[in-house]
């Protein structure tokens, strides 16, 4: 088995439903970073002894949260070593408006991946966008690099949109397989 660590920042709640989808379909562990952008060690070292890790940030002013940011720069130290050579990778956002530049930040994730050595996964999943489409299918949001999901600003965390989670279980479901295909 695939052993997949979920790595994210939710700023109001609506990340966080995102990323325990991934994580639900990886079969993953989630590392949440906190508000001040830290993890603890232990949670470092579910990232380093994992096989795949998942990055996870709300877009906020067409990148990764400042949470994010950090906790990004702080991974130099593996960077330094090399330690994450070779692990798998992915990464999904969520933002309020159906772009909201979205693809920065997984643009933003990309680059973080590639810089640790890694191998990039994109979503699989063909877009949604046929005149019968409806706005709970699976990757309506039609993103093929990773997990998009549009919330409106004004949603609880308990109003994220159905299809994609589904989304989301999907690409973690993808991760953990092409990373048990790798092993």
């Amino acid at each position: 088995m695939a052993k997949v660590a979920v790595v994210f920042h939710s700023g109001y709640g609506h990340t966080v439903k995102q990323a325990e989808a991934v994580a639900k379909g990886a079969n993953g562990t989630l590392v949440a970073i906190d508000a001040e952008g830290n993890i603890t060690d232990a949670q470092w070292a579910t990232l380093n002894d994992a096989d795949a890790i998942v990055f996870g940030s709300p877009t906020y002013m067409g990148s990764v949260s400042w949470q994010f940011k950090k906790f990004a720069d702080a991974s130099s130290k593996q960077w330094f070593s090399q330690q994450w050579k070779d692990k798998v990778f992915g990464g999904f956002t969520n933002s309020a408006t159906m772009n909201g530049d979205k693809h920065s930040t997984l643009h933003y994730f990309f680059t973080l991946a590639m810089q640790h050595s890694g191998l990039w996964v994109g979503t699989g999943l063909m877009p949604s966008n046929s005149k019968a489409a409806k706005r709970d299918d699976i990757n309506y949001v039609g993103s093929s690099a990773g997990a998009m999901m549009q919330t409106p600003s004004d949603a609880s965390a308990d109003e994220v949109n159905a299809g994609d989670l589904e989304t989301a279980r999907l690409y973690g479901e993808r991760i953990a397989e092409i990373t048990k295909r790798l092993k």
